[in-house]
């Protein structure tokens, strides 16, 4: 049995409606939660049974941070929300992890995006740092190839 090494964090890409969105500095919330339903009930002869069973899903919100370039693009999607443009405002993408090679070998397709939030970072005369822009985008799936 082949030994697998684990994948470095620092190698991956994003791509919102096919095209590839570069110089992104950290992705956040790639993560399924299922509920749990508890079924307590007595078997013949009283004993009693907890049974535990799957819930709804839920598909935590993507989080994505890069340097602050000229680009409005977040800010023109969010608007697009904020005008109640929803269905336009709903994108699909994906999260695309590369090995050392930089070939993919894996990849997290979230549907139905749209963004939540969209914020320009801290402002600090005399800093000697990138500006981060975030946004947040509400999804409603998540799967992995």
């Amino acid at each position: 049995m082949a030994v697998l090494d684990p994948l470095a964090s620092y190698s991956f890409g994003v791509e919102i409606s096919g095209v590839t969105i570069a110089q992104f500095k950290e992705v956040t919330g790639l993560g399924i939660t299922v509920g749990v339903i508890e079924n307590r009930a007595n078997q013949a002869g009283g004993q009693p049974v907890l049974q535990k069973l799957p819930g709804s899903v839920h598909y935590d919100d993507i989080h994505l941070s890069r340097g602050k370039v000229a680009d409005p693009a977040f800010w023109s999607w969010i608007k697009t929300v904020q005008e109640g443009q929803i269905d336009q405002a709903r994108k699909d993408g994906s999260i695309v992890l590369f090995d050392l090679a930089h070939g993919e070998v894996s990849r997290f397709n979230f549907f139905g995006g749209w963004p939540s939030r969209v914020e320009v970072g801290k402002l600090a005369a005399g800093a000697d740092q990138v500006l981060l822009e975030s946004v947040v985008i509400a999804i409603e799936r998540l799967e992995v190839k």
